[in-house]
């Protein structure tokens, strides 16, 4: 039997952009998410239209402005409802804006499908994580979502590049290995346990673990779906806003999906079902 392909050496030389670059824009989150409101709410709008222009760029190039704005506009109005303790009005519109945006692409020669997945895309966590962070509770959970994501996100880029070994899915993404999938849902698994710990989260230690595993694995999965669609438009980055790391998107793509995780985890948790 053929043993799968290894991965090539890797190449550290981003390493110190990626270190800086994180140094820069964690603060940034975490004061935002501190604070909470209205400053929060704006962290979130700026991000999401920066996260509009670069889907517009990838996935329409012949009308990027028209799509951009339609997306980040429908996003801008649903993180709004939300903010306005609105939710099914939130997501009314979230639905709504993936007709709209599909029709501004078709309108512009653009793919349909591909506008109204990214408001749907980029629209539906930010709401989720809006909505998290004005929970009660909220700024705990919130940090415990960047805990968990960003720990499988470290864990699985060092123990992938330092004990190597087969490819996790060398066709889409040719560096991962199935080292760093591990150890990136190690990683989640402790980061959630151990925050859960420190800061009296009133959540069980299993509930804990098993939300720091889903989310491990959402962020994971992120990371491999914008792989996949990256490789179905035909780019390497999502843009080039973040040294070592490439666009916006580069960079969130794990939280996207994982925001969602913990706001379900959230919501069972507020049922009295998690404790």
């Amino acid at each position: 039997m053929a043993s799968l392909p290894r991965v090539r050496r890797f190449d550290w030389t981003n390493l110190g952009e990626r270190a800086m670059s994180a140094t820069v824009l964690a603060p940034v989150v975490l004061i935002g998410a501190w604070l909470g409101g209205w400053l929060f709410l704006l962290l979130l709008a700026a991000a999401a239209a920066v996260l509009a222009v670069e889907w517009a760029v990838m996935s329409a190039p012949q009308a990027p402005a028209r799509v951009a704005t339609a997306i980040a506009l429908a996003v801008l109005a649903a993180l709004l409802a939300a903010e306005l303790k609105s939710l099914p009005i939130a997501w009314a519109i979230v639905a709504a804006a993936a007709l709209i945006c599909a029709a501004v692409a078709r309108g512009a020669a653009e793919r349909p499908l591909d506008a109204a997945f990214g408001a749907i895309y980029i629209a539906v966590p930010c709401v989720g994580l809006a909505w998290l962070r004005s929970s009660p509770q909220g700024l705990q959970w919130t940090f415990m979502l960047f805990a968990v994501t960003w720990s499988a996100d470290v864990a699985a880029y060092a123990s992938g590049n330092l004990l190597k070994g087969p490819k996790l899915w060398p066709r889409i993404s040719p560096n991962k290995t199935w080292a760093g999938f591990f150890g990136g849902l190690l990683a989640s698994v402790a980061a959630a346990v151990g925050f859960a710990l420190v800061f009296g989260m009133r959540l069980s230690v299993p509930a804990a673990a098993l939300m720091g595993l889903l989310g491990g694995l959402a962020t994971m999965g992120g990371d491999l779906l914008e792989s996949v669609l990256k490789r179905r438009f035909g780019v390497k980055h999502s843009g080039d806003l973040i040294p070592g790391h490439g666009g916006l998107l580069d960079r969130v793509d794990g939280l996207l999906f994982a925001v969602l995780v913990v706001a379900v985890a959230r919501l069972v948790h507020l049922a009295g079902w998690a404790s």
